[in-house]
């Protein structure tokens, strides 16, 4: 009986027409990187660019899913696991809907990461590595994270007092110290643009 639980999925229309309506192949794009690295900054420079080039985006970050869907996680490590499987759930759907996905997500963890890459799925997967030196991050922390974290006012704060595990093999590492925004925008879209350019098979 279990093969009707769901009896319309077979039905409804598939990604494959959603992707042929946008002309364009969606992906999930999952930026980690510590708090400061400039994941952000990168994602929202990184959704103007596809956006000129006629690509639907959705950018997904801490502050638009942690005040609504995920309001009541804290940061604890089952919390941050639930957090992005939430968001990778929610990735996969909107995917599924040929948009492309724009996720800046410190997920410091690489079972966090691969939890979100097993949903999602592999071939749907493009990591970026936002690869900023800790002593770096600091010095632009104007939201002053980082100093409350040092004394303590802040408890499992990536980084500090909980941990941050660096990819190992990443679609794309980009290493903000030494290059602007634009530069790494760049290198991002010349491995990116192939794999979301729509080509009628």
């Amino acid at each position: 009986m279990k093969e009707h639980i769901h009896p319309t999925f077979d039905k409804i229309l598939k990604r494959e027409d959603k992707e042929k309506l946008l002309n364009q192949r969606s992906i999930v794009i999952w930026i980690t990187g510590l708090s400061g690295s400039g994941k952000t900054t990168i994602a929202r420079d990184l959704e103007l660019e596809l956006h000129k080039k006629g690509y639907l985006t959705k950018l997904l970050d801490g502050d638009n899913v942690r005040t609504g869907i995920n309001n009541n996680l804290s940061f604890s490590v089952e919390d941050r696991k639930e957090n992005i499987r939430r968001i990778a759930e929610v990735s996969k759907l909107f995917m599924l809907g040929g948009v492309i996905l724009i996720n800046c997500f410190i997920s410091p963890t690489k079972e966090i990461r691969d939890q979100a890459r097993e949903i999602i799925g592999e071939e749907n997967f493009f990591e970026i590595f936002v690869n900023t030196p800790l002593e770096v991050c600091e010095k632009r922390d104007i939201k002053g994270l980082y100093a409350k974290a040092r004394a303590g006012l802040i408890k499992n704060f990536t980084g500090i007092d909980s941990p941050y595990e660096e990819p190992q093999n990443p679609s794309v590492e980009v290493k903000t110290e030494n290059i602007s925004v634009e530069e790494a925008v760049s290198e991002i879209l010349d491995k990116l643009l192939p794999r979301i350019e729509y080509k009628n098979d």
